[in-house]
């Protein structure tokens, strides 16, 4: 098991008039599950591949342990890489896929065997052994690919994407699988997504990227509750926040007519313009008497548990659609207009401009 540590890393493919990671500063703890999140085409495969050896580096150092492998071949990085295509060969049957790098690394016949069906017990692929990946579901592939994996004992696992390619229901149960596995081997893990859901059950720290630049690294929880920016807090969370443009007026925020209640922190460094960002689940309804945002109702979304209720509000400064969660058994109806407000502790205050928080 060993730490993974960049420094100021840096990829500029050639030809491209900017890096498409300007220079990355990261440190993953040994044993850690560390996932990198992001929209497409904002630098989180690319660091995975200079870590993995299949990019190049044109810039500063990579660390796996206290080893720097920034120049080092693939093969001698003591990785294990699980891609989003799982990358089988068709004409071996799984044991024999699993126990791949094994043969070519000269390990003995036995040992191969022993170690492959240790890793198939924990996968629970002990009877699919004889199988051809044709005759697996995506899900059973996806975990021969980790199975694969698993046997080289390798330092760090690097994951790209790897539950794209199922339905929602199979990767629910995989990325529990992964997450579980995980903790059981304690082998530091490095996994890429852009489903930010995915990012937060399964991560023990979340990286947040844009354009290749880092955005804020913390725990999922801490990603939700405080944002370090506009550009996370509209990405982490499912649905994501309701963020609104306003005025500071007199430690207030002015939305049109409606004023925003605000945590007196964040009072002392408003001016300006600046935007206010509120979960779905943070709004109360109250009645028109007392005030409110008024939202006319256009959609409802019924999960059963609750439900989520998008709305327009001509308000100047609002977005589109504003979402609120409701009970699942008590939501308004189409065509309704509701009022909601919330409470000054659940409000966060960032400058427009800058997009930097201001709320503590």
């Amino acid at each position: 098991m060993a730490s993974v540590t960049f420094e100021k890393a840096q990829r500029w493919y050639p030809g491209a008039d900017e890096p498409a990671v300007p220079g990355i500063d990261l440190e993953i703890k040994d044993g850690e599950f560390m996932v990198l999140v992001g929209p497409s085409g904002c630098g989180k495969s690319t660091t995975l591949r200079m870590l993995a050896g299949l990019e190049e580096v044109n810039d500063g150092r990579i660390y796996i342990g206290d080893r720097e492998v920034t120049n080092v071949p693939p093969k001698d990085r003591d990785i294990a890489m699980v891609f989003q295509n799982y990358a089988l060969y068709p004409h071996m049957t799984v044991e024999e896929n699993m126990a791949f790098s094994l043969k070519m690394a000269k390990v003995p016949v036995a040992e191969r065997k022993e170690r492959v069906a240790k890793a198939a017990e924990i996968l629970g692929l002990t009877e699919f052994l004889e199988r051809k990946p044709k005759a697996l579901s995506g899900g059973q592939r996806q975990r021969v690919a980790m199975g694969r994996a698993i046997v080289r004992a390798p330092q760090v696992f690097c994951m790209d994407e790897p539950l794209s390619n199922l339905d929602a229901k199979m990767r629910v149960q995989t990325r529990t699988d992964i997450a579980r596995l995980q903790q059981d081997l304690g082998v530091t893990t490095v996994y890429v997504t852009h489903d930010q859901v995915e990012a937060m059950t399964m991560g023990d720290r979340v990286a947040v990227m844009k354009l290749g630049v880092l955005q804020q690294v913390d725990t999922p929880l801490k990603l939700y509750d405080k944002p370090a920016n506009l550009f996370v807090a509209g990405f982490i969370g499912s649905p994501q926040m309701n963020l609104m443009e306003g005025t500071a007026v007199d430690g207030d925020v002015k939305i049109g007519s409606y004023t925003v209640p605000v945590d007196p922190a964040a009072e002392r460094k408003m001016s300006g313009l600046v935007t206010v960002g509120v979960r779905p689940e943070n709004w109360r309804i109250v009645t028109a008497e007392e005030g409110g945002l008024p939202v006319k109702v256009t959609v409802v979304e019924e999960l059963g548990a609750d439900s989520f209720v998008y709305g327009t509000c001509d308000v100047e400064g609002t977005p589109a659609n504003v979402i609120v969660r409701v009970a699942g058994r008590q939501h308004p109806q189409k065509g309704e207009t509701l009022h909601v407000t919330t409470d000054p502790q659940n409000v966060h205050v960032f400058d427009t401009e800058s997009g930097e928080r201001l709320s503590d």
